[in-house]
Protein backbone atom coordinates (compact mmCIF):
# COMPACT_ATOMS: atom_id res chain seq x y z
CA UNK A 1 0.00 0.00 0.00
CA UNK A 2 1.29 3.50 -0.78
CA UNK A 3 2.71 5.56 2.06
CA UNK A 4 0.65 8.61 1.10
CA UNK A 5 -3.15 8.62 0.89
CA UNK A 6 -4.22 7.85 -2.67
CA UNK A 7 -7.12 9.63 -4.34
CA UNK A 8 -9.87 7.66 -6.05
CA UNK A 9 -12.17 8.42 -8.95
CA UNK A 10 -15.75 9.53 -8.35
CA UNK A 11 -16.98 6.22 -9.77
CA UNK A 12 -14.81 4.25 -7.33
CA UNK A 13 -15.92 6.49 -4.44
CA UNK A 14 -19.58 5.92 -5.36
CA UNK A 15 -18.99 2.17 -5.60
CA UNK A 16 -17.33 2.11 -2.16
CA UNK A 17 -20.16 4.15 -0.64
CA UNK A 18 -22.71 1.73 -2.13
CA UNK A 19 -20.71 -1.24 -0.86
CA UNK A 20 -20.61 0.34 2.60
CA UNK A 21 -24.38 0.84 2.61
CA UNK A 22 -24.89 -2.77 1.47
CA UNK A 23 -22.49 -4.03 4.17
CA UNK A 24 -24.35 -2.13 6.89
CA UNK A 25 -27.67 -3.57 5.68
CA UNK A 26 -26.25 -7.10 5.61
CA UNK A 27 -24.69 -6.60 9.05
CA UNK A 28 -28.04 -5.56 10.55
CA UNK A 29 -29.66 -8.66 9.02
CA UNK A 30 -26.99 -11.02 10.36
CA UNK A 31 -26.89 -9.34 13.78
CA UNK A 32 -30.66 -9.73 14.11
CA UNK A 33 -30.27 -13.52 13.76
CA UNK A 34 -27.68 -13.83 16.52
CA UNK A 35 -28.84 -14.97 19.91
CA UNK A 36 -27.31 -14.26 23.27
CA UNK A 37 -24.63 -16.97 23.61
CA UNK A 38 -26.02 -17.97 27.03
CA UNK A 39 -29.45 -18.59 25.54
CA UNK A 40 -28.47 -20.90 22.69
CA UNK A 41 -30.55 -23.97 23.25
CA UNK A 42 -30.35 -26.95 20.98
CA UNK A 43 -27.92 -29.37 19.52
CA UNK A 44 -24.44 -28.86 18.16
CA UNK A 45 -25.84 -27.89 14.75
CA UNK A 46 -27.59 -24.92 16.38
CA UNK A 47 -24.34 -23.94 18.07
CA UNK A 48 -22.44 -24.30 14.78
CA UNK A 49 -24.98 -22.10 12.98
CA UNK A 50 -24.63 -19.48 15.69
CA UNK A 51 -20.82 -19.59 15.42
CA UNK A 52 -21.03 -19.28 11.64
CA UNK A 53 -23.25 -16.17 11.92
CA UNK A 54 -20.87 -14.67 14.51
CA UNK A 55 -17.94 -15.32 12.16
CA UNK A 56 -19.86 -13.73 9.26
CA UNK A 57 -20.55 -10.70 11.46
CA UNK A 58 -16.84 -10.40 12.23
CA UNK A 59 -15.97 -10.52 8.51
CA UNK A 60 -18.59 -7.87 7.74
CA UNK A 61 -17.21 -5.64 10.51
CA UNK A 62 -13.68 -6.03 9.10
CA UNK A 63 -14.81 -5.09 5.56
CA UNK A 64 -16.83 -2.14 6.89
CA UNK A 65 -13.70 -0.93 8.66
CA UNK A 66 -11.58 -1.34 5.49
CA UNK A 67 -14.04 0.51 3.26
CA UNK A 68 -14.52 3.30 5.81
CA UNK A 69 -10.74 3.72 6.14
CA UNK A 70 -10.29 3.81 2.34
CA UNK A 71 -12.97 6.48 1.95
CA UNK A 72 -11.38 8.51 4.76
CA UNK A 73 -7.96 8.14 3.11
CA UNK A 74 -9.37 9.31 -0.24
CA UNK A 75 -10.88 12.37 1.47
CA UNK A 76 -7.46 13.25 2.92
CA UNK A 77 -5.78 12.72 -0.47
CA UNK A 78 -8.14 15.09 -2.23
CA UNK A 79 -8.92 14.95 -5.93
CA UNK A 80 -6.70 13.06 -8.38
CA UNK A 81 -3.83 15.00 -9.97
CA UNK A 82 -4.51 16.65 -13.29
CA UNK A 83 -0.83 16.83 -14.24
CA UNK A 84 0.38 13.25 -13.67
CA UNK A 85 -1.48 9.95 -13.88
CA UNK A 86 -2.12 8.34 -10.51
CA UNK A 87 -4.71 6.16 -8.82
CA UNK A 88 -8.00 7.98 -9.21
CA UNK A 89 -7.02 9.76 -12.43
CA UNK A 90 -9.20 9.91 -15.50
CA UNK A 91 -6.97 9.60 -18.56
CA UNK A 92 -7.68 9.94 -22.26
CA UNK A 93 -5.39 7.63 -24.25
CA UNK A 94 -4.83 7.24 -28.01
CA UNK A 95 -3.81 3.75 -29.08
CA UNK A 96 -1.70 2.90 -32.15
CA UNK A 97 -4.79 1.91 -34.15
CA UNK A 98 -6.09 5.48 -33.72
CA UNK A 99 -8.81 4.69 -31.20
CA UNK A 100 -9.15 7.10 -28.31
CA UNK A 101 -10.51 5.98 -24.95
CA UNK A 102 -11.02 7.71 -21.64
CA UNK A 103 -10.29 5.40 -18.71
CA UNK A 104 -10.18 5.64 -14.93
CA UNK A 105 -7.12 4.40 -13.05
CA UNK A 106 -8.30 2.47 -10.00
CA UNK A 107 -6.77 0.30 -7.35
CA UNK A 108 -9.31 -2.51 -7.69
CA UNK A 109 -11.79 -3.56 -10.33
CA UNK A 110 -15.24 -2.02 -9.98
CA UNK A 111 -17.94 -3.92 -11.83
CA UNK A 112 -20.01 -0.78 -12.37
CA UNK A 113 -17.14 1.11 -14.07
CA UNK A 114 -16.51 -0.42 -17.49
CA UNK A 115 -13.84 2.22 -18.22
CA UNK A 116 -11.67 1.22 -15.25
CA UNK A 117 -8.05 0.21 -15.69
CA UNK A 118 -6.47 -1.11 -12.50
CA UNK A 119 -3.19 0.43 -11.40
CA UNK A 120 -1.56 -3.01 -11.30
CA UNK A 121 -2.56 -3.96 -14.88
CA UNK A 122 0.07 -3.63 -17.64
CA UNK A 123 -1.57 -0.48 -19.08
CA UNK A 124 -2.23 0.96 -15.61
CA UNK A 125 1.40 0.46 -14.52
CA UNK A 126 2.62 2.06 -17.75
CA UNK A 127 0.39 5.12 -17.29
CA UNK A 128 1.23 5.81 -13.62
CA UNK A 129 3.38 8.92 -13.23
CA UNK A 130 2.98 9.95 -16.87
CA UNK A 131 1.60 13.22 -18.22
CA UNK A 132 -0.16 14.50 -21.32
CA UNK A 133 1.91 13.88 -24.44
CA UNK A 134 3.85 10.94 -22.96
CA UNK A 135 4.05 7.69 -24.92
CA UNK A 136 3.83 4.49 -22.90
CA UNK A 137 4.64 0.89 -23.77
CA UNK A 138 2.96 -2.07 -22.11
CA UNK A 139 2.36 -5.79 -22.53
CA UNK A 140 -0.96 -6.50 -24.22
CA UNK A 141 -2.46 -9.92 -24.96
CA UNK A 142 -1.33 -9.49 -28.59
CA UNK A 143 2.21 -8.52 -27.53
CA UNK A 144 3.98 -5.22 -26.87
CA UNK A 145 1.73 -2.18 -27.40
CA UNK A 146 2.07 1.58 -27.16
CA UNK A 147 -0.32 4.41 -26.41
CA UNK A 148 -0.11 8.18 -26.03
CA UNK A 149 -1.54 10.05 -23.03
CA UNK A 150 -3.79 12.65 -24.68
CA UNK A 151 -5.04 14.37 -21.51
CA UNK A 152 -5.86 13.96 -17.85
CA UNK A 153 -9.26 14.74 -16.38
CA UNK A 154 -12.63 14.05 -17.95
CA UNK A 155 -12.56 13.97 -21.74
CA UNK A 156 -14.05 17.11 -23.28
CA UNK A 157 -16.68 15.13 -25.21
CA UNK A 158 -17.81 13.10 -22.18
CA UNK A 159 -21.52 13.39 -21.51
CA UNK A 160 -22.65 13.48 -18.06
Amino acid sequence: MPSEPAPISNAARDALRQELADLHTERRTVAATLQDSDSVVGDRADEADELQRANELRHLDERISEVTARLREADVAGPPSISLVGVGSTVTVRFTDGTVETVHIGETAVARDQRLVTADSPLGRALLGRGAGDTVSYDAPEGQATAVVVSLGDSPDRSG
